[in-house]
C-alpha cells in the first residue's frame, strides 16, 4: 500500500509551541518497524496552477512570498517560514498523489494532511492550504478530460469540524461534505457541511459508533461517490489534550473499520489522510495512526485479492 510523507519538512517552530511535528517522523519510524507492507514516497509538491483550484491565486501568493499579515499568520498557528510553504504544498501533494494511487491501488494514504481548516483566501488552525479540497478538484478535472463525471465524498472524522473545507463546496453539488465533530469544540463559529454531526463532550465509543452508523447511512442515501477522501483524525483519543471525546483505542480502530468497510462494500478508491491528534504523549497518537493504517492494509489486500 502506498503512503506519501512530507515529513523531511520541519517547521521551525518556537520551544514549547503545542503542534506536535515529531509525531510524522515518529509515525514513518513506527510504519518501517511494525507495518512494513506501507511502501513510503515522498511527496510532490502541489503547483500554483493546482491550488488555485480551491484557493485564490492572492492567497497562494501571499503565502509563497511571505505576505500573509501579522494577524493571519496567528490565526493559522505558525510563524511564516519557506519550509512552511514548501511542507504545505507537498502536504497537499501527497493527498494528490494519494487519491491516483487510490484508483490503481483502491486504498492509499497521505501520512499528514487534512488541513480542513483551510478556506479558499485564508488559513487556519494549523492549516495553510486545503490538501483535500485542491485533491478533490484536481482528481475531478483530471477524469472530466476523460469525459466521465467524479462525485467526491469528504469524511471527516477529525474531532475538529471541517469548515474551510464545507465552505470551499457550499454550493458545489459534485462534492459531499460530512463532519462528525465535537459540538462546543474548535471552530467556535461552525459552517454549514452536506451533514454535520455534532457530538457532545465526553462521547465514548458505543454512543460515537452509533453516529456515525448513521451517518454513513445518510451519506448512501442521499449521495453516490467515485472516490472517498477521509480525514482519520487521531484527536478523537480518549487522552487528546485538545478533543474532548473520550474514544478508546479499541474505538478508533472500529471507526477506522467501518469507514473502510463502507467504501469497500461499494468498491470506492479512498485516499486517507492523518489530521490531527494532540495527545499529551505522542506515542498515543501514533498508536491511533498506527491502527488506521493497519486496518487500512486490510483493506487495501481485498482490493488486490479482488483483482487478481
Amino acid at each position: 500500500m502506498r503512503a506519501f510523507y512530507s515529513g523531511q519538512f520541519v517547521l521551525p517552530l518556537p520551544p514549547g509551541h503545542r503542534f506536535p511535528m515529531s509525531r510524522y517522523a515518529m509515525l514513518r519510524d513506527r510504519l518501517q518497524e511494525q507495518v512494513p507492507a506501507v511502501e513510503m514516497d515522498p511527496a510532490p509538491r502541489a503547483t500554483d496552477d493546482e491550488l488555485a483550484l480551491a484557493h485564490t491565486p492572492e492567497w497562494i501568493a501571499a503565502v509563497s512570498e511571505g505576505r500573509v499579515s501579522p494577524q493571519a499568520m496567528r490565526e493559522i498557528g505558525f510563524p511564516w517560514s519557506e519550509a512552511m510553504v514548501e511542507r504545505s504544498r507537498r502536504s497537499t501533494g501527497a493527498t494528490i498523489a494519494a487519491c491516483r494511487a487510490a484508483f490503481a491501488d483502491g486504498v492509499s494514504a497521505n501520512m499528514a494532511g487534512g488541513t480542513h481548516h483551510a478556506y479558499a483566501d485564508k488559513g487556519s488552525g494549523f492549516c495553510v492550504f486545503n490538501d483535500a479540497a485542491v485533491a478533490a478538484r484536481l482528481m475531478q478535472a483530471e477524469q472530466a478530460r476523460a469525459g466521465r463525471l467524479l462525485k467526491v465524498a469528504m469524511i471527516d472524522l477529525d474531532v475538529h469540524q471541517g469548515n474551510g473545507t464545507a465552505c470551499i463546496f457550499q454550493s458545489d453539488p459534485s462534492v459531499f461534505t460530512l463532519s462528525v465533530h465535537g459540538q462546543k469544540n474548535f471552530p467556535f463559529r461552525k459552517e454549514a457541511s452536506d451533514l454535520d454531526v455534532e457530538l457532545p463532550d465526553g462521547c465514548g465509543d458505543a454512543d460515537y459508533l452509533a453516529a456515525l452508523e448513521h451517518a454513513l447511512d445518510e451519506l448512501d442515501r442521499r449521495f453516490s461517490p467515485g472516490l472517498v477522501i477521509y480525514l482519520a483524525g487521531a484527536d478523537p483519543f480518549e487522552r487528546d489534550r485538545l478533543g474532548r471525546l473520550k474514544l478508546s483505542f479499541d474505538g478508533l480502530e472500529a471507526r477506522d473499520r467501518r469507514v473502510f468497510d463502507w467504501t469497500w462494500q461499494r468498491r470506492i478508491p479512498t485516499a486517507f489522510a492523518m489530521a490531527g491528534g494532540y495527545a499529551s504523549d505522542i506515542a498515543e497518537t501514533v498508536q491511533v495512526q498506527l491502527g488506521t493504517f493497519r486496518v487500512a492494509l486490510d483493506y487495501w489486500r481485498r482490493w488486490q485479492n479482488a483483482a487478481r
